[in-house]
């Protein structure tokens, strides 16, 4: 994985040490927990049938990338790709688009992860991509681009219950999602 700090002027400086090894195969989604942006988190996608997992990062101010604790975190569901992170920095969301459902997860002050469990396999539309939380982040959008729907789910902590989808007529399907 590259890894950069931004320079002067904005200008991308490769860290040193970059880049730096995956921790899973297929490295995809990711997100800086907004909480403490030292910690980034990365998706592995392709481990292959129920063998996705999730990285944790430390990352220090010269880009230079370490793992936090016993990363990568088990997902044990299939192609987690979309990574979402609560805005409290408490909890963390993947969409596993092969399983067609989403894990959540405990992030530990130190940023290692504790699995709380999955929604039920097949909630999702087939191909679902991207989630984002709504601002206040009471709520959870997925873009379940093969249903053509967009997933509603209610958060409670690091708990979600379906409430309902809304129609996407795109004509090829979304293939991005954001809140405002």
């Amino acid at each position: 994985m590259d890894s950069f700090r931004v320079g002067r002027f904005g200008r991308l400086i490769p860290a040193s040490g970059s880049p730096f090894a995956a921790q899973g195969p297929g490295p995809f989604g990711s997100e800086f927990r907004l909480t403490d942006p030292s910690q980034l988190f990365v998706s592995n996608a392709h481990g292959g049938t129920s063998a996705g997992t999730v990285s944790a990062f430390s990352v220090a101010g010269d880009g230079t990338l370490s793992p936090i604790g016993a990363s990568p975190f088990a997902d044990n569901q299939t192609a987690p790709c979309w990574v979402e992170i609560t805005h409290d920095g408490r909890f963390l969301f993947t969409v596993n688009t092969a399983s067609a459902d989403i894990s959540s997860y405990a992030i530990a002050p130190d940023g290692a992860l504790t699995l709380l469990g999955n929604t039920t396999p097949g909630v999702l539309g087939a191909a679902s991509e991207d989630a984002r939380l709504r601002p206040d982040g009471r709520d959870l959008y997925v873009n379940e681009t093969g249903a053509g729907v967009i997933g509603e789910f209610a958060v409670n902590g690091g708990t979600l219950t379906p409430i309902g989808t809304v129609p996407v007529s795109t004509g090829d399907g979304a293939a991005g999602l954001a809140t405002n």
